[in-house]
């Protein structure tokens, strides 16, 4: 049975992948890639990875299509047919799938017993995971505890991908060719805010994903989730809300200063914690030293790393969509202008 449902999982992957490739109404494509995270969430669910489809179920369905959806308010719904000749990008589409299927055959066996990662990396966390953390959930202590470092240094890859962002869209924009007229786009976002039906829906729907943002963020180390996941959770409900309410609403909320201070913050956090082990007589991020009990101390450094992680995640995603949002007025304001 288990068989079936991995099989049906597969070809409606495939089907989707099939109709966004065929498909030229961008919405529509939006949409699609959502059912194809939430479908890619399931058939992981399926082979017993809880924490990677919670991460793409939050990530692929819940804030990319948030992201997808504004950015479509920029932008013509439908896609532009291609110009010119794409036989070179199909040649390099085609020889780096050639070279990808040829070096996957060096590959060992999926699932197979005699795996590098079975015998060597995966015994040991089995066996002594809770022997050493005294935590439940093994993936959080594989992240948060044995390879905490690691976790440190993807901190600050979204910290280093936001500011990057922050600078990109701080670039004044410049006069641009429209494809169509600017008053219908500008009204998108004014319909939506006067929507009775989704200002009601979304009173019940953005505390709920909160509140489910902050569970998973400090049940992380007994079940599914961590800092990560509850990061994109938050950031989600939030941009949701400026979806409905309006930006200004949202800023009143969590100020864009506020934003720049949690995303630096939460990388703070996490290198404190690390100093914090090597001051008290341990090594760099040994959270040993930090209580008399090893596994209250193991459990209380997991939660404060994981803490700094949904901090800095949450707030570079927000500052994402709130730079996005100014930039969008920025381009009508630019847009106004010219039509006077």
């Amino acid at each position: 049975m288990e068989y079936l449902v991995d099989i049906a999982l597969l070809l409606l992957l495939v089907t989707v992948a099939m109709a966004i490739l065929r498909v030229r109404d961008l919405y529509a494509g939006a949409m699609l890639f959502a059912i194809y995270s939430l479908l890619s969430a399931g058939l992981f669910a399926a082979l017993d990875a809880g924490d990677v489809a919670l991460t793409e179920a939050a990530v692929g369905a819940g804030i990319a299509t948030l992201l997808f959806l504004a950015v479509l308010t920029l932008a013509n719904r439908r896609e532009r047919p291609a110009r010119g000749n794409n036989r070179l990008a199909l040649g390099v589409v085609v020889a780096t799938g050639a070279c990808l299927i040829y070096a996957a055959g060096d590959l060992p066996d999926f699932g197979a017993p005699d795996n590098p990662v079975q015998v060597h990396v995966a015994p040991y966390y089995i066996e002594n995971a809770y022997t050493d953390m005294g935590v439940p959930n093994m993936v959080a202590a594989v992240l948060a505890s044995y390879r905490s470092i690691d976790t440190l240094g993807e901190a600050f890859v979204i910290l280093t991908a936001g500011l990057a962002v922050v600078a990109l869209l701080s670039v004044p924009p410049r006069r641009r060719r429209r494809a169509f007229s600017g008053p219908c786009r500008r009204t998108g976002e004014r319909r939506m805010r006067e929507n009775g039906i989704l200002r009601v829906i979304a009173r019940f729907v953005i505390p709920m994903i909160m509140l489910f943002g902050l569970y998973i963020q400090f049940h992380g180390e007994y079940s599914p989730g961590g800092g990560f996941q509850a990061g994109v959770v938050f950031a989600a409900g939030w941009i949701l809300f400026a979806l409905v309410y309006g930006l200004d609403a949202a800023l009143k909320v969590i100020p864009e200063r506020v934003q720049y201070v949690l995303a630096c913050l939460g990388v703070l956090l996490y290198c404190f914690i690390g100093l914090l082990g090597v001051l008290l007589g341990g090594r760099f991020l040994d959270f040993y030293p930090l209580l008399e009990s090893p596994h209250a101390a193991q459990q209380t450094g997991i939660v404060l790393v994981e803490f700094g992680v949904g901090v800095t995640v949450a707030a570079c995603a927000m500052l994402f969509f709130t730079f996005f949002a100014r930039r969008k007025r920025e381009i009508e304001a630019v847009e106004a202008r010219e039509d006077d």
